[in-house]
């Protein structure tokens, strides 16, 4: 099992950027990494992932373009740079791991962070 905590969440203004990041607990090299982030009354969803090796990424929706993952398996933490913030993207952006290869799917996400906060102000 692998513990997930999440950093550098806050309030930002529209247009404005930010990186939230998380440190995992051991070795993550192992693990497809990913973001995923719900918002108040909606599911909890994913918006990028990246290979266990950092070679391969997938993005959903509105991070394409806008976000980017990446991830450090010397250090076992995981980033998310997110640029031309909008109010929509308010919402609590959680850290996740799953075991084995597939990085392009929202299912079997096993391990989940407990959240941080992001606030985008109009």
């Amino acid at each position: 099992q692998v513990q997930l905590v999440e950093s550098g969440g806050g309030l930002v203004q529209a247009g404005g950027s930010l990186k939230v990041s998380c440190a995992a607990s051991k070795r993550i090299a192992t693990y497809v990494m990913g973001w995923f982030r719900q918002a108040p009354g909606e599911r909890r969803a994913l918006i990028a992932a990246i290979s266990f090796d950092g070679t391969g990424t997938h993005y959903v929706g509105s991070a394409k373009g806008r976000f980017t993952i990446s991830r450090d398996n010397n250090k076992n933490t995981l980033t998310l740079q997110m640029n031309n913030l909008a109010p929509e993207d308010t919402a609590v952006y959680y850290c996740a791991a799953k075991s084995g290869s597939t990085f392009t799917s929202a299912a079997g996400w096993q391990f989940f962070g407990q959240g941080t906060q992001v606030t985008v102000s109009s």
